[in-house]
């Protein structure tokens, strides 16, 4: 168990999520186990105990997560009665599995010691898989093991950061950012160098054409780890498939993409399989994109920079405002890639519809607040390098917008 939680504190270090010793971790064995600071251990140990969980997680995050937690956990206290107070990011996985991300009034790094705070974070957690503190310090647990915690911590670092840097775009454009914000935003650009740089060229990955199941499952995990290694994605979204005659290998849903090893499907597209069924809620947009365009390998990543520019819209009298991810009009690109709506799954606004046709003839499309997906009809050598293209330009936009605020 001591490995275990080894393991995944390190995850959150390498991830930038927080740095070594600013995370506790507790898991249930016969007993608890815990890791981390005293007080953050106790704290994290009694609260799992409390929720009936099987694991759970205390971080105080890096810099720049930490900076736009706090001050987006002050303005929903500020904004509302604290025992309801909630941030609403806008980002497709806040939408999808979390909704909101409560509030509490109070310091989670270190925690207080009295059994109220433990008992209003269970509270918070009966609810939703994660709160966040005034000081932007989060905590998440899991029904059963690490690994959902870890989704969960990860996640709303990922959240918290999108919004803050769209609600400040949002502010740049009508007139400037206020000073609260305005110093926040210092903190957190001071604080960027904490995060994984983005690599400043594309790594040569396994050369195509990737013609049977070994070879292509081998270059979807080598293109899984990248991506994850080089900030592209979060947690354990974002997927990747290869098309090898007729049969689409597409990563499970939930899998982590820097550990795919037995976690990718065979999925036949004639329908001779039910595997399809179970295999990842992206199949049915990743199975048109095969047979309706050129290519034959699909990255589809998070990256943060490329998902605040996606949402970031002039149009503040659009009649679609507030359903820009399933109902945007707009005809935009972001650094020549086309940015279409959809939401997950095969219903009348899903991506199923809206992404194949603006992958035709380019390399890369974005889902409005959802993240980027890339294409080639060889191997994932350019589809990386376009995905780390984007990323770059769009992070350059961003910190050049929020500058002039």
């Amino acid at each position: 168990m001591d490995r275990l939680m080894a393991r995944y504190a390190d995850k959150l270090a390498r991830a930038g999520i927080c740095a070594q010793g600013q995370a506790a971790l507790c898991a249930r064995d016969d007993a608890f186990f815990a890791t981390g600071p005293d007080e953050a251990a106790a704290f994290l140990t009694a609260l799992a105990d409390s929720l009936g969980a099987g694991a759970a997680i205390l971080i105080r995050p890096t810099t720049p997560y930490r900076e736009a937690a706090a001050f987006l956990a002050r303005a929903a206290l500020a904004g509302t009665h604290p025992g309801q107070a909630a941030v609403f990011p806008r980002d497709c996985e806040t939408r999808t599995f979390f909704h909101d991300l409560p509030v509490l009034d109070m310091p989670g790094w270190p925690p207080p010691r009295d059994r109220g705070a433990v008992s209003a974070a269970a509270r918070a957690l009966s609810r939703r898989k994660g709160v966040m503190f005034a000081d932007g310090s989060m905590a998440a647990h899991g029904s059963m093991i690490l690994e959902q915690a870890f989704v969960t911590v990860s996640s709303m670092c990922f959240a918290c950061f999108v919004k803050f840097f769209s609600d400040a775009l949002a502010c740049r454009r009508l007139g400037g950012l206020p000073p609260d914000m305005a110093a926040a935003m210092g903190r957190v650009l001071d604080g960027l160098p904490e995060l994984p740089p983005l690599p400043d060229t594309a790594p040569a990955l396994s050369p195509g054409p990737l013609a049977d199941a070994a070879s292509a499952r081998a270059a979807m995990a080598e293109a899984g780890r990248l991506t994850v290694q080089s900030g592209l994605v979060d947690s354990v979204f974002g997927n990747v498939s290869c098309l090898v005659e007729g049969v689409l290998h597409i990563s499970r849903t939930g899998a982590a993409l820097d550990a795919l090893e037995g976690q990718i499907e065979a999925c036949p597209l004639d329908g001779s399989s039910c595997t399809a069924l179970t295999a990842s809620s992206e199949f049915p947009a990743h199975a048109r994109i095969v047979t309706e365009t050129a290519a034959k390998v699909v990255l589809h990543g998070h990256p943060k920079f490329s998902v605040i520019l996606s949402m970031d819209c002039d149009r503040t009298d659009c009649p679609d405002r507030g359903r820009c991810h399933v109902a945007c009009r707009e005809k935009r690109r972001i650094g020549g890639a086309p940015v279409v709506p959809g939401e997950v799954g095969c219903g009348p606004c899903g991506l199923v519809h809206t992404l194949p046709p603006a992958l035709r003839g380019y390399q890369a499309a974005m889902v409005l607040g959802h993240g980027a997906f890339t294409v080639d009809d060889r191997d994932f050598n350019r589809a990386f390098a376009a995905m780390l293209d984007l990323e770059r330009d769009c992070r350059e936009a961003v910190l050049a917008r929020v500058a002039r605020g």
